[in-house]
């Protein structure tokens, strides 16, 4: 099964996307399962992994509601407010729902570099593992120490880095991020997604502008934890469907079959325990 582990979908009617405003022309009109499907017809995508997009338990429950309808959502990763002195049974009424595989809290918004590491989350991170849900971390470069350190804290806890943590292709630089990834690529319970890359590396971007970061994630990750996504309609900043699509194939060229794979659909399948 190929599949694309990170893609949203949102409603502007249901007003708790904060972050996407009209300034954000190409994305602020709605978003849904209809718009998605003639690409994942086209390359051959057999099921999606639906991630949050507004820090609320009720766009959890639309994404929710649009995998009961949509065969091709395979699952959901929501959102709880880890701050929430019940957060823990918040999670355990979303996780009655088997569309659920994974919780995001929006780390990149949080101004606070060390968040993840509060004592008051352990409950949360616990729960997560009782539910077998995967721990979705939307960082920055400038949170994976703190990652590295929650990630050994709870060395049972399934955790995937969304867009590589977002290195700073645009720059050119490699130096502290590609350490600090290195150095959580040696930890078993630590997967990182290929995707959004290319909404960090400009809009006149090529793909010779992400190869050192690519060929990073896959020396460090092995094609055993690196995980394929579009981060569609995000992308469309940067990239159409087609174009990130054809750009990942050629990324991952050097590849063999098996491997490839894996990239595309077995290691997200097997992480967030897809089973159709």
């Amino acid at each position: 099964m190929r599949l694309d582990a990170h893609q949203h979908f949102w409603s502007l009617a249901r007003g708790d996307y904060g972050w996407l405003t009209p300034e954000l022309t190409a994305l602020y009109h709605d978003f849904l399962p209809d718009d998605l499907s003639p690409s994942l017809k086209k390359w051959g995508i057999d099921g999606t992994i639906l991630v949050q997009a507004a820090p609320t338990t009720a766009e959890t429950k639309f994404m929710l509601s649009l995998a009961a309808e949509t065969p091709f959502i395979k699952g959901v990763v929501g959102w709880v407010d880890f701050d929430a002195i019940d957060a823990p049974a918040q999670l355990d009424q979303l996780a009655q729902n088997p569309h659920l595989v994974g919780i995001r809290p929006m780390i990149q918004d949080i101004a606070d570099t060390n968040w993840m590491l509060n004592d008051q989350f352990s409950p949360v991170f616990e729960a997560l593992q009782h539910h077998d849900l995967v721990f979705d971390a939307l960082t920055l470069p400038r949170h994976l120490k703190a990652l590295h350190s929650l990630a050994k804290r709870h060395p049972d806890l399934r955790i995937v880095i969304d867009h590589g943590s977002k290195p700073p292709i645009s720059e050119g630089v490699l130096s502290d991020w590609a350490e600090d990834m290195a150095a959580l690529a040696q930890l078993e319970n630590v997967h990182c997604k290929l995707s959004g890359l290319v909404t960090e590396a400009g809009a006149d971007w090529s793909i010779e502008d992400l190869e050192p970061y690519v060929t990073h994630l896959l020396h460090s990750f092995g094609p055993a934890r690196l995980i394929w996504g579009s981060d569609w309609p995000v992308c469309t900043l940067a990239a159409t469907y087609d174009t990130w699509m054809q750009s990942s194939e050629r990324l991952l060229s050097g590849l063999s079959q098996g491997d490839r794979d894996a990239v595309f659909g077995a290691n997200a399948m097997r992480l967030y325990n897809i089973r159709t």
